[in-house]
């Protein structure tokens, strides 16, 4: 059974992943509409990666529930 700080840690990588995305998607549409689009591209595959993590995280902590 997990330990409720490691539940809490989660929780806590979890809404820095959240805010990473914001930061990385707000990035990202600024770059969008201009002529280097390759620079959205990535970051936009950045969003996906971290999005992608913060559903592995959430599946850890069901695991742990």
């Amino acid at each position: 059974m997990a330990n409720d700080s490691d539940l809490a840690e989660l929780s806590t990588v979890r809404a820095q992943i959240e805010d990473l995305v914001r930061r990385v998607v707000a990035v990202a549409e600024h770059y969008d509409d201009q002529e280097d689009s390759a620079v959205a591209a990535d970051l936009f595959g950045a969003e996906r990666s971290l999005l992608a993590a913060r559903r592995q995280l959430e599946r850890a902590a069901a695991h742990l529930t």
